[in-house]
C-alpha cells in the first residue's frame, strides 16, 4: 500500500535556516583523527546525548559521486578559546580561509558562546567549544571544496553525519524546560499516515526526536538559497533533506541572475512533484516566502501573511500527485535562539545574534480543500478563503505558544484546539 505524501504549510516566527539539536560532546580530547569521545551528558532541561558520528570526510556532493574530500582538522591540538582564535586567524594568514567569512565566524564564535553559557550545564564551556571547533572544521572543509547543492538535496549522513552534527550544535541553546509541542497526538497521526507503506530541519527535527524520530529524519524542507550560499550556514543546510529555492524577496536582487533564478525554482518544483508522486513524504514550506520579521512600529514577531498563491500551488500539486495528501497548518516559535536581521539584506553573511531561550512547535489538524471554500463563489475566492483558513490556523497556535513561552504561562496556555507537551520529559 503506497503512504500518501503531507504537506505541513508553516508559518510562525522562524529563524535560520531550521537546524535542530541535540548533545554535544563534554569534552576536547580528540584522540584520533576520525572519532570524538562523548561522555554520558544531560542538557538543561532533559535529554540524553547520543554518540557522535566519526569525523573524517564529506562526500564531495550530493550526487552519487563515490569522490571523498578529506576535512582539514586543523583542531586537533586546541585546547583553549585563544589558541582556537588564533587558529582560525592563522588558516585566513594561509589563504585558507577569507577574512569576511573568518570576522563572521570569531562574530558567531562569541555570541554562541554568551547564550550556551545561561543553560547552566556545569560543561557548558567545553561543550561550547566543541561544537565550535566542529563548525569550523566544515566551515574550512568547504572553503577549500565547495558543496553545491541539487535542486532536491539528501540530508547527507556519512561518512560524516552532518545531521546529528547540527542536532549536536544547537540543542544548548534551546531551554527545554520552558519549550512546548502542540498537538503531539496529530503528529503521530502524521507518522501513522506516512508509514503505511513498505518503502524506505531544526527545531522541528528536536521537538520531536523522543515522540516522533522517523518525522525528525525524514523531513523535506523547502530552503531559500541563502542558507546554501552562506559559508556558516551551509554545514548545517548539508544534513537535511531540501528542496533548493530562490525565494520571492530576493528574486530581484540581482537583475541579471532573475532568470537563472527561475529556471532552477521550476527545476525543483518537479523534484517536489516527483517526491509528492512517490508518497511517503512530508514537506515543509513556508508559504510566507521566507523569514518572518517584526512589525517596524510595535517590534511584535507574528507570523507573516501567506502567500496565496504559494498555498494554492501546494495543493494542486498534491491533488495531481496520484495519491491522496494531506494539508495541516503548523506553527514554530524559535526567533529568540537565532533571530533574522530587522531588514531583508541583499549580501550573504548577516552577522549573527544568538541567545538561549524556550522554542515552541505546534501542528493543528488537516484543513481540506472542499470543507472550507464550500460556499466560495469562484476559484479566485476559494483560493483566498483556503490560504487565510490555513494561516488563521498558525496565528492561533503561534498565539498559545507565546502565552506558553513568553507569558510564563505554560502547558496552562493550552485550550481545546491546541494541546501542549512537553514529550522530552
Amino acid at each position: 500500500m503506497q503512504a500518501p505524501p503531507l504537506a505541513a504549510l508553516a508559518g510562525g516566527a522562524w529563524a535560520s535556516h531550521r537546524p535542530a539539536i541535540l548533545a554535544a560532546p563534554a569534552s576536547l580530547r580528540r584522540p584520533r583523527r576520525g572519532a570524538l569521545r562523548l561522555p554520558a551528558w544531560r542538557a538543561a532541561g532533559g535529554g540524553r546525548a547520543p554518540r557522535l558520528p566519526a569525523k573524517g570526510a564529506v562526500l564531495a556532493s550530493d550526487t552519487g559521486a563515490d569522490e571523498e574530500v578529506a576535512g582539514p582538522s586543523p583542531l586537533l591540538d586546541v585546547r583553549s578559546e585563544q589558541e582556537f582564535v588564533l587558529r582560525v586567524r592563522k588558516e585566513v594568514e594561509r589563504g585558507k580561509l577569507r577574512p569576511d567569512v573568518a570576522d563572521n565566524f570569531e562574530n558567531l564564535y562569541y555570541n554562541y558562546k554568551n547564550a550556551v553559557l545561561q543553560n547552566g550545564d556545569p560543561n557548558a564551556y567545553q561543550i561550547m567549544l566543541s561544537n565550535m571547533m566542529d563548525l569550523f572544521d566544515r566551515v574550512l572543509l568547504d572553503e577549500e571544496n565547495p558543496f553545491t547543492f541539487q535542486p532536491y538535496h539528501k540530508a547527507i549522513r556519512e561518512p560524516f553525519d552532518y545531521y546529528t552534527f547540527g542536532q549536536n550544535y544547537i540543542r544548548p541553546l534551546v531551554d527545554f524546560r520552558n519549550s512546548y509541542v502542540g498537538n503531539i497526538s496529530v503528529f503521530s497521526d502524521m507518522e501513522k499516515q506516512l508509514r503505511q507503506t513498505e518503502a524506505d530541519p531544526a527545531v522541528i527535527a528536536l521537538s520531536l526526536e523522543r515522540s516522533n524520530p522517523w518525522i525528525s529524519e525524514n523531513i523535506v524542507y523547502v530552503a531559500g538559497d541563502r542558507v546554501l550560499t552562506d559559508p556558516l550556514c551551509k554545514p548545517f543546510s548539508m544534513g537535511r533533506n531540501l528542496l533548493c529555492v530562490y525565494s520571492k524577496k530576493h528574486m530581484n536582487d540581482f537583475p541579471e541572475l532573475i532568470e537563472m533564478k527561475r529556471r532552477a525554482n521550476t527545476r525543483s518544483l518537479k523534484e517536489m512533484a516527483l517526491l509528492l508522486r512517490g508518497g511517503s513524504h512530508i514537506i515543509w514550506i513556508a508559504p510566507s516566502g521566507g523569514r518572518d520579521r517584526p512589525d517596524p512600529l510595535t517590534g511584535e514577531w507574528h507570523p507573516a501573511p501567506f502567500d496565496a498563491s504559494a498555498v494554492d500551488n501546494m495543493r494542486r500539486l498534491l491533488e495531481h500527485s496520484g495519491v491522496p495528501g494531506h494539508i495541516y497548518p503548523l506553527s514554530l516559535l524559535c526567533y529568540e535562539i537565532m533571530p533574522p536581521p530587522q531588514q531583508i539584506e541583499k549580501e550573504i553573511g548577516e552577522q549573527r545574534v544568538i541567545s538561549f531561550h524556550g522554542v515552541g512547535l505546534s501542528v493543528a489538524e488537516e484543513i481540506k480543500y472542499g470543507d472550507v471554500t464550500a460556499q466560495s463563489r469562484n476559484a479566485d475566492e476559494a483560493r483566498g478563503t483556503f490560504s487565510e483558513a490555513l494561516y488563521n490556523s498558525v496565528v492561533d497556535q503561534y498565539n498559545v505558544l507565546k502565552s506558553a513561552i513568553f507569558r510564563d504561562r505554560g502547558a496552562v496556555s493550552s485550550n481545546p484546539a491546541i494541546s501542549l507537551s512537553q514529550p522530552w520529559r
